[in-house]
């Protein structure tokens, strides 16, 4: 008894647990030097908003190192403001960060960053000299609101990052964490500080913390509860394993894309109306929508048990900017997909014709080649020379290397190769640096993932728990 007691606490903490590799966050992506394009302004424009407030505290007077301690303050607001701006997923931040994957990455680490600076604020803050921002009544209640904002903060934080918690709890965490942002701003207003409100700096900060507030109205009210995307309805749906092809039908005007791109799902049946992103896998010339989707969390397994032909689902977007097919002149290009990684592919192999410049080289990484999703479409793009197919199933022990890439285009050196990945974050990594010795220079990653964070996801498992205790129960009354 005690020994299966053990066994069973052993199992719970490994799986708990996970390996190393699910403790790592994903790191921002900066563009390589000395590329330097139009994605640069944005990472480096909130960075200088952020920096610049200094110069607001350079003079402070107070106990201890009272400048630090309200700069550090003004950071954790700044960045809390650059993490709200960056979840509306407007196209003018979306084109200067490179991408709404490029821009959710920013969001997490400005998130969680803010939250270092506010902890460090608390610990150093004390008594400081300067203009009063509020009558001390005021001030004295804001400060108050601020310190339960944090611990507020620091909770929420901690649920959006870990990856046990089942997605709608996380939203809701997500939307709740404007509460500790909105105390943290009134706090910021009324405390004592070198400038007046009604100063220049006063104006730069207030004007920030607006829009924070406003970025927050206008992703949860106005994008999630008033704006429509383009209605559809299920036409087909097949699931292999746990990969889920479904194919949509508009209801009304059809939506615009691009190859490459992807947009927001948002299933009109209870329990899956939370919106998730997913690539477009099929070509703006077809009179439906396809999306391949992996069953990886709680939300994507409820889909694939429960979604019906002639349930309708919202669409929103389209979003992104990854090209399969380079608007220059190249003398190779090169895909590497791995599992739903081909999704971006998809779309481009069956409608790209055989004289459109130099035939792309797909090659996919999966499990077992029979299992495959769309294997079938993209053999058929084979034969007819839209592309040159190279699968690389791992139950054949014929895992990809980037001297098969090298080996399969004929040439020494592929500098002027234009190379798109998209795929778990193991194959992306060892082949990008593979590619990198063999002069690959021009390289694009697909990495979009909403919900990056620490640990293993157990959003599945948790979520499973949970249902089966509340039915349990309901039953038992």
């Amino acid at each position: 008894m005690i020994h299966a007691v053990v066994e069973k606490t052993q199992t719970l903490v490994k799986t708990l647990l996970g390996t190393p590799a699910d403790w790592r966050l994903t790191k921002p992506v900066t563009p390589r030097i000395p590329r330097v394009n139009y994605t640069w302004i944005g990472p480096v424009l909130a960075v200088l908003t952020i920096l610049v407030g200094w110069f607001a505290f350079a003079n402070a007077i107070g106990d201890g190192n009272a400048a630090f301690a309200l700069f550090i303050g003004s950071v954790s607001i700044m960045m809390m403001t650059w993490s709200n701006l960056l979840s509306t997923r407007i196209l003018p931040l979306e084109q200067i960060f490179g991408g709404v994957d490029r821009m959710y990455v920013w969001h997490r680490w400005f998130g969680a960053l803010s939250v270092g600076a506010m902890w460090l604020h608390l610990e150093m803050v004390d008594d400081v000299k300067g203009i009063r921002g509020a009558s001390r009544d005021i001030a004295d209640a804001a400060e108050d609101l601020a310190e339960t904002g944090s611990t507020l903060l620091y909770i929420l934080v901690a649920i959006s990052l870990l990856r046990w918690i089942p997605t709608r709890w996380w939203r809701l965490a997500h939307k709740l964490l404007v509460l500790p942002y909105a105390f943290s701003c009134w706090h910021f207003y009324t405390s004592t500080k070198p400038y007046a409100n009604a100063s220049f700096w006063g104006s730069w900060f207030t004007g920030f913390m607006f829009l924070g507030l406003a970025a927050w109205l206008y992703r949860v009210l106005w994008r999630d509860m008033f704006r429509k995307g383009k209605l559809h309805t299920v036409s087909k749906i097949e699931v292999t394993g746990n990969v889920l092809t479904i194919e949509l039908e508009p209801i009304g005007p059809e939506l615009k894309y691009e190859l490459g791109q992807f947009a927001f799902l948002k299933v009109k049946v209870p329990g899956l109306r939370e919106p998730h992103p997913f690539t477009i896998a099929s070509s703006p010339d077809e009179q439906c929508l396809r999306f391949v989707i992996r069953g990886l969390g709680d939300w994507t397994h409820r889909l694939i048990a429960s979604l019906a032909i002639d349930d309708r689902i919202v669409v929103e977007g389209p979003y992104g900017h990854l090209s399969p097919i380079p608007s220059h002149s190249v003398d190779h290009v090169v895909w590497i997909a791995g599992g739903v990684g081909i999704t971006p592919f998809l779309g481009t192999s069956i409608s790209r014709l055989p004289e459109d410049g130099p035939t792309p080289h797909l090659f996919y990484c999966v499990p077992s080649r029979q299992n495959a999703p769309a294997i079938e479409m993209l053999e058929t793009a084979d034969r007819e020379g839209r592309i040159h197919l190279h699968v690389h199933a791992s139950d054949e022990k014929n895992r990809l290397q980037p001297d098969h890439v090298v080996t399969a285009l004929g040439v020494k050196k592929i500098q002027n190769t234009h190379i798109v990945m998209c795929g778990p974050n193991s194959l992306v990594k060892s082949m990008k640096s593979g590619l990198r010795k063999h002069g690959a220079r021009h390289m694009h990653i697909e990495g979009f993932d909403i919900r990056s964070g620490f640990g293993p996801d157990l959003s599945q498992y948790i979520d499973d728990l949970i249902r089966t205790q509340v039915r349990r129960f309901t039953n038992s009354k």
